[in-house]
């Protein structure tokens, strides 16, 4: 009995290994039974080897887990790919669901009352320690604690935020490079299922969407609070990850209160800067959304990845992918943005470095706590690379060590008062320049004064109407110009013009003088 065709897209099951084609439906290579339509439309756009694909070499070209179990969870979303449509050219809802199964994966306890407690008395402690060493005034929040799960809830919005830019160009540009790439055949093969354009932009999207997924909640068991990249992921509210304060601590032979207050020292730094300097969180993650809306994918790049990659090779899939193929050359432009963006990283890693140390003196481990999350902010973890490579991004602080020798220095010369003073604008920044050269800041910023000053004095000086390069004007020639009537010729007084009494010298005989008068007349 012949076996029917189904008449929409190959149901994918849960488990370690899923293949795209039909149960029911085989393709051998050997009849002409038709394959389902999404495992021919794989075979022409990559070639024959695409039946019947292996998830787990899937998931590892793509960097996702390959483990049964991570598997068979990933397997209950990789179906919305083909029958969810996304609200925009990225999978949102994915990627959060995505998240929050990574971050619970690996036993993701729900936080103790016992520990929301020790939270909150670190936190308020660190604020005490603070208040001392800057001129922010307190937040008084109230001090959080979340589990990795709660982290993701948290942060997810601006998470979307910041990659939105650049996953929609991503989406975009594959799903046009793809839906250009197909015969005519499969186009419309592909139209029961909202045509390929809907079809593949639902793909590309949900693609993404769990790459982000992958990477966030990764993040969220490697981070200690809520400002860990020195951008506020959770719209200044100040937490505390208690079981990653511990894992953080493992191995250092330091009490795990200490740690822990050391970090709530951070934390609590972070926040109140981002929350007593208000322009400082717009103007951040202003900066990486602009950085993101510049770049602009290059479509020749990605259609010579795709006559590259065997699909049957998943080494060759990964190499394409680590190796950036979709992320263009910055310009000029972006390479300036992204030195600001660093350098403006890099003042707020080092000013909460300089406070941290401050505050935190009477820490006996304080010293090498410091050191430890220097060379965490500078190189980052596994999770952070992931992230960068997604966005093309990476969110470190490079010159950190630069930026809290700086704030140091700035303490000693100005005092805490005149050092936090320099966070009111932008302008007022320290800049790349002065991480170079630290102790010529004040000098730089002196002769920069002293200039807008000489500007601001003559400005004065033109409204006033005090213009140093007029002559003044001749009494003579005023009390002239405000004369009624011709002054009679011969007549040699205060008010004669002056003009005249010049030619009179020049000329004896010219009209006027007594010698160019007749006597008898």
């Amino acid at each position: 009995m012949a076996q029917s065709r189904p008449t929409g897209p190959a149901k994918l099951l849960p488990g370690p290994v899923v293949s795209v084609t039909n149960p029911s439906n085989p393709s051998n290579g050997d009849d002409d039974t038709p394959q389902d339509p999404l495992s021919e439309m794989l075979s022409k756009m990559f070639g024959g080897g695409a039946g019947g694909f292996d998830a787990q070499e899937l998931a590892k070209a793509a960097g996702l887990p390959s483990d049964p179990s991570a598997m068979a969870m990933m397997m209950q979303q990789v179906q919305a790919m083909f029958s969810t449509a996304s609200d925009g050219p990225v999978n949102w809802q994915l990627a959060h669901e995505h998240a929050r199964r990574i971050a619970a994966a690996d036993n993701d306890p729900s936080v103790s009352s016992l520990q929301r407690r020790s939270v909150d008395e670190a936190l308020k402690l660190a604020e005490m320690w603070l208040d001392p060493v800057t001129d922010f005034p307190s937040t008084g929040q109230l001090g959080r604690a979340w589990s990795r799960a709660e982290w993701v809830e948290a942060t997810m919005a601006t998470w979307r935020r910041l990659t939105e830019p650049v996953a929609t160009s991503i989406a975009r540009a594959l799903s046009d490079v793809i839906s250009e790439q197909l015969p005519e055949e499969m186009k419309s093969m592909l139209g029961s299922m909202g045509g390929p354009a809907s079809m593949l932009q639902n793909v590309g999207g949900a693609m993404f969407g769990m790459q982000l997924g992958q990477a966030v909640g990764a993040l969220s068991k490697d981070v200690v609070g809520s400002t860990d990249i020195g951008v506020p992921l959770a719209d200044g509210r100040m937490a505390l990850l208690p079981a990653n304060v511990a894992a953080f601590g493992e191995g250092l032979d330091i009490p795990e209160q200490e740690v822990q207050l050391f970090l709530a020292v951070r934390e609590a730094a972070h926040v109140r800067l981002f929350t007593q300097v208000p322009w400082l969180t717009g103007h951040l993650l202003g900066s990486i959304e602009r950085y993101a809306r510049g770049i602009h994918i290059d479509i020749s790049k990605i259609e010579e990845a795709a006559r590259d990659i065997d699909p049957t090779n998943p080494e060759s899939m990964q190499g394409a992918l680590s190796q950036g193929v979709f992320m263009p050359e910055r310009t000029p432009e972006q390479e300036a943005a992204l030195v600001r963006l660093e350098t403006t990283l890099a003042l707020v890693e080092g000013w909460v470095d300089e406070l941290a140390a401050a505050a935190a003196a009477n820490l006996p481990s304080a010293g090498a706590l410091r050191e430890m999350v220097r060379r965490r902010r500078a190189t980052g973890g596994p999770a952070e690379h992931a992230f960068a490579s997604l966005v093309g991004l990476e969110l470190r602080p490079r010159r950190l060590r630069d930026a809290a020798a700086l704030w140091s220095r700035l303490t000693e010369e100005r005092g805490v008062q005149g050092r936090d003073a320099l966070w009111q604008h932008p302008d007022l920044l320290p800049t790349a320049e002065d991480l170079d050269d630290p102790e010529g800041f004040s000098e730089r910023r002196r002769l920069i004064e002293s200039s807008d000053a000489d500007v601001d004095a003559a400005l004065e000086r033109l409204l006033a109407g005090d213009f140093d390069d007029q002559e003044p004007q001749h009494p003579d020639a005023a009390e002239d110009t405000a004369t009624d009537g011709p002054t009679p010729s011969g007549v040699d007084d205060a008010g004669s013009d002056s003009g005249a009494d010049s030619a009179a010298d020049d000329d004896p005989d010219a009209p006027g003088t007594d010698e160019g008068v007749d006597p008898n007349r």
